[in-house]
Order: structure tokens, then sequence, then C-alpha cells
């Protein structure tokens, strides 16, 4: 079947970081939702859609579900793990407590281990920020309607403090973003605005989508650290399709796919205080 006849397009950047791994979230979501699924990244040049086949070879159960961006989008939306209960909770405590790590179990409407933050080369977050309130703020921001959701941005807040209409109360909570994604990172420190914009509560958009399936996509889909620089971190995409399972050694370069392509990011420092960081846009690897 041609790339013209999968189930699900998605407008891609893969100079993104965050929105590589996201699509790599979708997917696994998606291989979850329709077994079997299989996805890949088209488009002349540098790949600009993904694409998700999710009815070839499949069940009629499955082969008559919709397989579609606003179905997947809603699963991803209704996402839920067993710290849900915690999520009117605050991020504003300066107490570092990385060496608390626990891992977060999505128990609907998939079952998912999430642990990959163990490794601190991909991580963007300190102590003070909260992971789960992060990730469930992120996750109900998903807006299943919009069929761009790598480019859906608006403002977040905490589901406790939202309205019965998804609209914020006027005691609302901002919630801010791992930083996964570089257009958030690009104008994250001091130095890039003059001033710091977390230090007078701005209220900047993010890409709720691009966030919470990226912390989704990278429990599978790691890329290759750097063995010269620190934080620095390789990943590759795929243009013929493949099954979830066969994702892993790909994006990390283990195994080679013909006409892949591969994209060097950093994990930079993105305050003074040399704890969170944020993704930069990724550069293409020529020697592929």
């Amino acid at each position: 079947m041609s790339a013209s006849a999968a189930g699900i397009s998605i407008r891609v950047d893969l100079t993104n970081p965050g929105q590589f791994f996201a699509c790599c979230g979708l997917f696994e979501l998606a291989d979850r939702v329709w077994p079997g699924a299989e996805a890949w990244f088209g488009g002349p040049g540098i790949p600009s859609t993904f694409h998700i086949l999710a009815t070839e070879g499949q069940s009629t159960a499955v082969a008559d579900c919709h397989v579609t961006i606003g179905e997947l989008l809603a699963k991803a939306s209704a996402l839920t793990f067993e710290a849900d209960d915690a999520e009117g909770g605050s991020d504003d405590t300066h107490e570092d407590d990385d060496s608390q790590f626990e891992p977060i179990t999505i128990q609907s409407p998939i079952e998912l281990l999430l642990d990959w933050w163990a490794d601190k080369s991909i991580k963007t977050w300190a102590g003070s920020m909260k992971e789960r309130l992060i990730l469930n703020a992120m996750l109900r921001a998903i807006d299943p309607a919009n069929t761009d959701p790598m480019n859906d941005g608006k403002a977040v807040f905490d589901a406790a403090t939202l309205s019965a209409s998804g609209k914020r109360p006027p005691n609302g909570r901002k919630r801010e973003p791992f930083y996964f994604d570089c257009r958030r990172g690009s104008k994250a420190h001091p130095l890039d605005s003059g001033f710091s914009p977390d230090a007078h509560h701005l209220e900047s958009n993010c890409f709720p989508a691009v966030e919470a399936m990226c912390f989704v996509g990278l429990q599978r889909a790691r890329p290759a650290p750097s063995a010269e620089i620190p934080n620095r971190s390789t990943y590759t995409a795929w243009t013929v399709r493949l099954p979830v399972k066969a994702i892993g050694p790909v994006v990390c370069g283990m195994v080679h796919v013909p006409g892949s392509l591969a994209f060097t990011f950093d994990n930079f420092f993105r305050t003074d205080q040399k704890k969170h960081k944020s993704y930069s846009r990724a550069v293409r690897e020529r020697k592929q």
C-alpha cells in the first residue's frame, strides 16, 4: 500500500526533536489501539509527514474502526496514570529531589510503564518540576479535533482548575511544559529575550500534544548519546514502513534502514542555575 493510503498523516518538522519523538509516542499508542500498526516518515527531501497505517492485515474488528487522527488523539487525551489524583499539587518548590525517581504506569486506555528519564542526558526537568503534574496537564490539553497536533499551541493549565467547558477559571494554575519542543526552548533562556519569562510568570504558549506524546515516545525510541559532547544525542528517522517493535534500534542508530536520516540535538541548560534544560533544534547529519 502506498504512503497516500495511510490511515493517518501528520505534519512534522524532523529538525524539532520534540515533534520527532512525539510521532514515536503516537505510533506507540496507535500500535496498542490497533495492534500491528506500521508507520514511516515521508515527503520529498527531508520528510515532512508522519504516516501511520493501521488497517492492512488487521482483523475485521480493527479494520471496521475509525482509524483517524481524531480517534488517536482522543485516546491520547484520555491516558490516565496512578498519580492523577495529585494533579493539583505545586511544582514551585526549590528543593532538588531528583534522587526520588518514580516510574509512571499508564493504566488506561492502554497499559505502559514509563521510566526513561532515569537517563539524565535526555531529561529536561529538575526536582522542582513535577513530571506527573506536567504530563497530566499536557495530556488533558490535547485537542482531538485539531488535525495538526504538532502545531497546536496554547497556554496549558492544571486539569483540576479547568471548568467543565475546558476554560480556565480566574484562579487557574498555568503549567510549564517539559521543554521538549525546540520552538519553546529557543526562547527559554533569559539571554534570548533580555529577561526571565519564568520570573515574571508570563503565560506563553506551548504545544501540549508534542510535550505529552514525546514523553511517551522516549520510552521506546531513545536517541544515541554522543561519546564526545555531554548532553548531545542523535536520532534517526526511518522512511520505510516499520512496526513499532523495530523502531528502537533504528532510532538510536544500531540498525541502519536504507533512506533513513540522522539528526543531532543538544539538551542545553535554559536557566543560569544549570538545572532545567531544553531540547535544541536538530541538525541533519550528512554522513548518512
